[in-house]
């Protein structure tokens, strides 16, 4: 028998997606290497990166990650969304994951969603910057992509986790990621170490990289939205949250008609969505979670030749 096509599904999740990480190292160090990689929001980022050979770039740099490091970069757009995407295309370009999809070390593709039609969209070749761009474009945070005419979002709006690109494109044994298993009912995380949400922290960084004389207004007018007190969730807490319920349901629906051979599913309902700063644990999680179904992917495998 001639050794299976492995595809390799990695789901969104936005913070929670550093867990990849942790999950693409161990099945590398079990000599398991997917033929396909196709990614969704955060999975495409990384699963970018993974393709074109720039993994533990990446994983050096979620490791330092410190939102001071990305302020400079940001571009508050109030267009579509609070921050541009055009940040994500320089962290690619900085990680040397630039060029056309066509040309990475595997075959990848990234999941968008068509903000007009609502259709699935699958970035399968083409600039790797616009691909990634256009699925992570999370609605309500970050603004919209246009390219070649259509404005896209994010791809967790309709393929949370594309096990079903992985088939399209040819895998016959999928392995995926579902970031979003554990998320509903989970209690609702304090921010008193902070002094605010991660999302209220990006935003008011931020507001040092505006012209001095509109930073009062900006700050006076995302207040609103910050932080409504004590007796109500504050505007990225139901944003986030919102989130959590639509991609959770979402999931379940594809994942119940598209069922993947082996599904992985790392514990990270305490993590925000911004959450970026715990890299080293959403990383070691994922570790934890593909070292725990090793043993049922390899004997799989085995089975196929």
């Amino acid at each position: 028998m001639s050794k299976p096509v492995i595809g390799l599904a990695l789901g969104s999740g936005a913070a929670r997606g550093w867990s990849h990480i942790g999950v693409i190292e161990v099945l590398k160090e079990e000599g398991i290497s997917p033929d396909i990689v196709c990614g969704c929001s955060m999975g495409a980022y990384v699963g970018a990166a993974y393709a074109a050979g720039k993994l533990q770039d990446l994983k050096h740099w979620a490791e330092t990650f410190a939102w001071r490091q990305v302020v400079g970069k940001l571009d508050l757009s109030f267009s579509g969304g609070l921050i541009s995407t055009e940040f994500v295309g320089h962290f690619l370009k900085d990680l040397g994951v630039a060029g056309d999809i066509e040309d990475l070390g595997r075959r990848f593709a990234a999941v968008a969603t068509d903000f007009t039609t609502g259709l699935e969209e699958w970035f399968a070749t083409g600039p790797v910057d616009c691909a990634v761009r256009a699925s992570v474009a999370l609605p309500g945070i970050l603004a919209p992509i246009n390219v070649g005419g259509r404005w896209f979002v994010d791809g967790g709006l309709v393929n949370p986790v594309p096990v079903s690109v992985c088939r399209a494109l040819g895998a016959d044994f999928v392995i995926a990621v579902n970031l979003n298993g554990d998320l509903i009912g989970r209690r609702r995380v304090e921010t008193a170490k902070t002094g605010g949400t991660a999302g209220s922290d990006m935003i008011e960084k931020a507001l040092g990289n505006l012209p001095e004389n509109w930073r009062p207004t900006v700050a006076q007018t995302l207040a609103k939205f910050l932080d409504s007190g004590e007796q109500a969730p504050g505007y990225f807490d139901i944003l986030a949250n919102s989130i959590n319920i639509m991609q959770d349901r979402i999931t379940r629906s594809r994942l119940a008609g598209e069922p993947p051979h082996a599904l992985l599913v790392p514990r990270l309902g305490d993590m925000g969505i911004l959450d970026f700063e715990q890299a080293g644990k959403t990383i070691a999680e994922g570790r934890r979670t593909a070292e725990y179904a090793l043993p049922e992917i390899r004997r799989m495998l085995d089975v196929l030749g």
